[in-house]
This record gives C-alpha cells, sequence and structure tokens, in this order.
C-alpha cells in the first residue's frame, strides 16, 4: 500500500473513532462530579417560652430568700395606677440593707436590668424585719411576665434562681367576688373549729363570698373543717412558712414576743392579699379570724356598702369599730348551749351576748373594708398609703362582733350591754352549721 493511502485512511479512521466517541458522550445520562459541601450555619432555633426554661417557685405565692441578703420575696405585681412599675411584696431586715436590682423578663426571654426603690412600711413595731414594697422601674414593663429581686448590678438573667410570676398585668372592671375576707395568720395549734364555723357561715348570710386564709399551721380538728370549706369553694388556703425562714413573734409588742418579724408577718400577708384580690374583688375585709364585721342598720354587707359608697363615692377605706364580747359571760336561758355542739372544740359565740363599753381615753381600734384599688399600703388597724382618705364608720350602723377574752374583766355583766344582733340568724345559721359540721365529719 502506498505510504500517501496509508496516511489518508490512518486519518479517516481516527476522525470516525473521534466521532464514535462524540456520538455515545452526546447520547449519555450527564454525570457531574460535585465539589465537596461547604459548612453552613444551621437555621436558628426559636427559644422555647421564658416560663419553660426559668425556675419558678413551686407555690404561686411563696417566701423566696433573696440571694446574697437577709431578706425575702414574696410576690409579685404590676401597679397600673403608678405608671405600671412592678411591685414586689418583700420582707426586708431592716438592719441589713443594702442596693437591690430587679431583672425583668418577657416572654420572649428579653430580660433588664434596673435599679430599685425598697419602701419599708412604717408600721413595723420595730422588729428587726418588716413587709415592704421593692419598686422596679423600667422601660416595656408591661410586656414582663417574671422577675428578680438581686443584689448584682450585672445581673443578666440566671435561669437557675428563682422568678416570680407577674400578676395584675391586666386591668379588670368586672369582678370574680363581691366581698373578700382576708384573714392572717393562722399559726400554732389553733383548734378553735366551732367558732371558726360559725363566723364562716354568718358570713355567708351576710353576703360574702370569698376567704382567704394564711396558714402557718393549726389545729387536726380545724385542719378537717378547713379541708371542707376549701372543697366546698368558699375558702382559699394560702400556704404561709414564715417559721421555715425566720422566727416569727407570736404578738405586735417587741416587749413581749420576742422575734425577727410581728404575728407571724401580718402585715406582709395583708398587703399580699390586697394585691392578689387587686381585680378579683370589689370590696375586701381586713380582720381576724375571731372578728365578724356586722352591719346594724342594714340587712347585709352589700346594701351597706352601696349606702357608704353612695354617700362618700371618693373614700376606699371604710373603718369598723372594734367591740368586745367576752367569752367568759353567758347568756341566762342557755338556748343555744346545744347539745349537738358539745363535743366541737370551740368557742360557741351564740352564748356571748354582752358586750364590753367603750374604755375612756383608749383608743378602740378598728378594722377594714376597703377597695382594694384604692389601698396602696396597709397596717392592721387602718392603711399607711391610699387614694381618697378613709371614713370612720359610726358604731350604730356597722360593729364588729369580736368573741374573745376580755378586755375589762372585771366587769360585771350588769355593766356590760346586750347585743343580739348575731340572733337576727339564728333559725338560718344554726341550720347551716349544723349542716357544715355534718359534712366534715363532726356530726
Amino acid at each position: 500500500m502506498e505510504k500517501g493511502k496509508f496516511k489518508v485512511l490512518l486519518s479517516l479512521f481516527i476522525i470516525s473513532i473521534i466521532g464514535m466517541l462524540v456520538f455515545v458522550h452526546l447520547n449519555s445520562p450527564t454525570y457531574y462530579i460535585q465539589a465537596p459541601p461547604t459548612k453552613r450555619a444551621p437555621p436558628p432555633i426559636k427559644a422555647p417560652p421564658l416560663e419553660n426554661k426559668l425556675k419558678i417557685p413551686e407555690a404561686s405565692y411563696s417566701i423566696t430568700p433573696i440571694r446574697g441578703s437577709k431578706h425575702f420575696m414574696v410576690s409579685a405585681f404590676i401597679d397600673h395606677r403608678l405608671d405600671g412599675v412592678i411591685r414586689v411584696i418583700s420582707i426586708i431586715n431592716r438592719s441589713s440593707l443594702q442596693p437591690l436590682y430587679c431583672v425583668y423578663c418577657s416572654a420572649k426571654q428579653v430580660c433588664k436590668t434596673v435599679h430599685t426603690d425598697v419602701q419599708i412600711h412604717s408600721d413595723h413595731f420595730r422588729f428587726p424585719y418588716g413587709a415592704s414594697d421593692v419598686i422596679c422601674k423600667g422601660e416595656h414593663m408591661q410586656n414582663a411576665t417574671h422577675v428578680l429581686i438581686t443584689t448584682n448590678e450585672k445581673g443578666s438573667a440566671d435561669l437557675k434562681m428563682e422568678y416570680l410570676p407577674i400578676k395584675n398585668k391586666v386591668v379588670q372592671e368586672t369582678f370574680k367576688f363581691n366581698f373578700t375576707i382576708c384573714i392572717s395568720n393562722l399559726f400554732g395549734d389553733y383548734n378553735n373549729v366551732l367558732q371558726f364555723a360559725q363566723t364562716m357561715e354568718m358570713y355567708k348570710l351576710l353576703g360574702v363570698q370569698h376567704v382567704v386564709v394564711y396558714k402557718t399551721s393549726c389545729g387536726p380538728d380545724l385542719e378537717k373543717l378547713l379541708k371542707h370549706y376549701e372543697t366546698e369553694g368558699m375558702l382559699e388556703i394560702v400556704s404561709w412558712p414564715i417559721d421555715k425562714f425566720l422566727n416569727p413573734s407570736r404578738g405586735w409588742n417587741i416587749k413581749l414576743h420576742k422575734g425577727d418579724i410581728q404575728y407571724y408577718g401580718q402585715l406582709v400577708t395583708l398587703n399580699e392579699c390586697i394585691y392578689r384580690h387587686m381585680y378579683q374583688s370589689k370590696y375586701v375585709l381586713l380582720n381576724d379570724i375571731d372578728e365578724i364585721i356586722m352591719p346594724y342598720k342594714h340587712a347585709k354587707l352589700p346594701p351597706l356598702m352601696e349606702d357608704l359608697q353612695s354617700a362618700h363615692p371618693n373614700i376606699g377605706v371604710f373603718l369598723i369599730e372594734n367591740h368586745i364580747f367576752p367569752k367568759t359571760q353567758f347568756e341566762e336561758s342557755g338556748k343555744f348551749k346545744r347539745a349537738e355542739w358539745k363535743n366541737i372544740p370551740g368557742v360557741n359565740i351564740m352564748e356571748h351576748i354582752y358586750r364590753e363599753p367603750p374604755r375612756k381615753n383608749i383608743y378602740n381600734p378598728t378594722k377594714m373594708i376597703v377597695n382594694p384599688r384604692k389601698v396602696q399600703q396597709t397596717s392592721v388597724h387602718s392603711t399607711l398609703k391610699d387614694f381618697g382618705g378613709s371614713f370612720h364608720v359610726p358604731f350604730n350602723v356597722c360593729r364588729i362582733v369580736h368573741v374573745r377574752v376580755p378586755l375589762q374583766g372585771r366587769l360585771t355583766k350588769e355593766q356590760l350591754s346586750v347585743d343580739k344582733r348575731v340572733w337576727d340568724f339564728e333559725q338560718e345559721l344554726i341550720q347551716n352549721i349544723d349542716q357544715t359540721l355534718k359534712l366534715s365529719g363532726f356530726l
């Protein structure tokens, strides 16, 4: 074969091979070699709601130590009357004052730290610890859901510390209750079953729907009765373990009753109860477990307050005189010395109709019916700060029936006044007391 022809044939062969390869490539699936994947940041994860992460005290209202101090937080509220500040009801050691800071957090975990204004109530009876308000002022507090009082100025949100839920966030103009009674404090082995049942049933007849008791301890029989009223729905029992944190006094006079704080923290619980029911109850009655605020010119409490409020529209505090009915003086006929109640522990108020006269030159203490939205701070017998002032209700309109040990024990029965107001309710009252004692297992 000639050399020239061979080159031509070789060229044609190579061209044909190349053509075949191109044909196969164009008619085959396409393959790519992927480059190594680049590292990308994961999409942002939305944090869970704050209440799922914050450590909250077991009880909605409890006693929580403020870390690094001798002070305690109790409960927190928005105070709409003072530009929406956060008010933390607290127990402050008056001899260990130090700067305190407020960490308040929203549901989106946005937390801010601000300075506080510590306001120790003027009535502390010279005990080392006093009822106090720790006021937090800052921006966007209306969005806050939880708050912490701390001694740390840099105060980032420490999720291991106990935060308080903030209450009263929304102003309510309609109320769950018309009348709420705040009773403080129940401690020791108090076991006065019969008088407590009589008082509760009397208040029902007077138009009260709700009673709150701050309980540290009580006797076994009264414990059973409390559970009955709690199940029934009228009684709210607030656990108050003040003795787990302090050495509470059993009285108000520090010379007679030693301790860290007056009468098991009575002033703290009274103030806490007012704020707790700020938008739950139209009126709040502040009195003791053995006292009945009794209307004398009206059948019940609602018409009494309608008339008082109509005559004094700007008043939010109504002072009611306390009057002693000695439990040592008995009604002579014995008509209410009932055999059914013989074995029930406690005092039978229906047997005690004799009232001590006012003592000359001695202040007769009062208890109160208040509009909680007009009270800023309260003591036992009067408010410390309020909006609108107070009115002393005349003795013949309303007074307290207080069956207890006498204050004027030397007076004879003839020197006492006869007051049978409780007897006006005797038929329905006795029937209801018996029914309660049966349901709670005493009869």
